[in-house]
């Protein structure tokens, strides 16, 4: 197998294009992927501050890479999920990335800021732990953009899981969460813009794209996953790509470009419904949102963490479906420091 662009020895296959890349060209392949995801869907503007979150994983921890090497400047928020030695070797890993690379890394913990973990939160709602963790994500992530004044929150979703979340989208005709799924969630009042710049590129890619520039990511899948909805999907794609190859491409891609737009509209209604959270100002349905319900079920009254620091009023948090309304309200979030800016 010959690379591409150069014909000589090729490293890695990527069956979608029909080529084969050598190590420079395949980088430089990811990295143009990623840009055109910047450039034609406009993520990211100049002058504006970039948060990435971060789990120690190939995908966000190759964005972070991928990011500094297009000259877009961005820092990392790694969340502590309390997932006993996963959390733990997770957090490791991330540290070191940014240690070695002059980054700089904020940690957010959930037990200690919150006074639940994931497992708890699990046991205590007897539902699925990936919801207890989404939620929390989401609404940790935001909180803390705001707090620290970043205009953009990056995450690592790849071409893989867009298309493996839209398959279960449709299937269930989830026309709320349709109209949202998109690369990019605008930015609002209280909101940092939400943006996935490896929806270009599939999890095989951001794999070999780890290994062969060094990176050190954990390889294990996170404990509590089992039974994941989310990964039968995956798994049915996977079988549907292996037969036609830009199976998974053309899903996502045809969806974006033509059936997003006509499910803009319930999504836009649905916003138009929430309220403020009595706890927190976040939007939501009901008189509390779902996090801080989570956090008194998992927590037990009067266990949440002291407040350290707050949000100027306007500030909001998304709620699990990724809604985002502009409330007024305070969010608290705990933070260290675990890396040495880099200079300049």
């Amino acid at each position: 197998m010959k690379c591409r662009v150069c014909r000589g020895p090729a490293v890695i296959d990527v069956r979608r294009h029909n080529a084969g890349f050598c190590r420079e060209h395949f980088l430089k392949h990811c990295r143009d992927q990623v840009r055109r995801a910047l450039d034609d869907l406009a993520m990211v503007e100049p002058g504006e501050r970039v948060l990435v979150a971060v789990s120690g994983g190939k995908d966000s921890l190759a964005l972070w890479e991928i990011l500094g090497h297009l000259g877009v400047p961005a820092d990392g928020l790694y969340l502590g999920l309390g997932i006993g030695g996963y959390s733990q070797r997770s957090a490791a890993a991330t540290r070191e990335f940014a240690r070695s690379r002059g980054l700089t890394l904020h940690e957010v913990d959930l037990p200690g800021d919150h006074g639940f973990d994931v497992p708890a939160a699990a046991a205590a709602t007897r539902r699925a732990p990936c919801g207890a963790c989404g939620l929390s994500k989401r609404h940790l992530f935001n909180a803390t953009a705001r707090q620290l004044r970043y205009d953009v929150v990056a995450t690592g979703h790849n071409l893989d899981d867009e298309a493996a979340v839209l398959l279960g989208n449709v299937l269930r005709w989830e026309t709320g969460y349709l109209g949202r799924q998109c690369p990019v969630l605008p930015a609002a009042p209280g909101f940092a813009r939400k943006v996935k710049p490896l929806y270009r590129l599939g999890e095989r890619e951001t794999a070999a794209y780890c290994i062969l520039t060094g990176i050190d990511y954990i390889v294990e899948e996170c404990p509590m996953a089992e039974g994941n909805r989310h990964l039968g999907m995956k798994a049915m794609l996977d079988g549907l790509e292996d037969r036609s190859p830009g199976t998974k491409a053309a899903f996502l891609f045809g969806f974006l470009e033509r059936g997003a737009p006509r499910f803009a509209e319930a999504s836009a209604t649905e916003r138009d419904a929430l309220g403020a959270c009595a706890e927190c100002g976040s939007p939501t349905t009901g008189a509390v949102c779902a996090f801080c319900r989570l956090r008194e079920r998992a927590a037990g009254p009067g266990r949440a963490t002291e407040k350290t620091a707050s949000e100027p009023d306007g500030a909001a948090i998304l709620e699990p479906d990724g809604v985002a309304v502009p409330e007024p309200g305070a969010v608290a979030v705990t933070l260290r420091s675990a890396a040495t800016p880099a200079s300049g």
